[in-house]
């Protein structure tokens, strides 16, 4: 029997409307805000929701893993097209990081606050 059940994942980051309109581009869904804007909700349709939360003096995580810095978690998202995927995020302010070897399933990028997550081919 579990203790717990997850509730939410939640990214710290400068600018919570910013990035959950970011992730709501890549995975659709329905974006609620708290009215004082350091909380923003992110509902997204048949999966875990995802929240982002004002944090002030953000650093973002580096990549690869480096240091107190490193890269604490990420996300992986699943593409029917990884390629189709890739122009999407990059034209929504994603930077690719690591594209690997031609031919691999999966790549990974960082949003627009630093965080990295990767797009894997299904």
């Amino acid at each position: 029997m579990a203790l717990a059940e997850l509730g939410v994942v939640v990214l710290d980051c400068p600018d919570p409307d910013a990035l959950a309109g970011f992730y709501a581009a890549v995975l659709g869904g329905t974006v609620e805000r708290e009215q004082d804007g350091r909380w923003v909700d992110l509902k997204v349709p048949g999966g875990q929701a995802l929240a982002f939360q004002r944090a002030e003096g953000y650093r973002a995580p580096r990549w690869p893993r480096a240091g107190s810095d490193g890269q604490q978690f990420h996300l992986d998202l699943t593409v029917p097209d990884l390629d189709a995927a890739q122009e999407g995020v990059l034209k929504l302010g994603a930077t690719l990081l690591d594209a690997g070897e031609p031919g691999r399933s999966w790549r990974v990028y960082a949003d627009p606050a630093g965080h990295p997550f990767c797009l894997c081919a299904c």
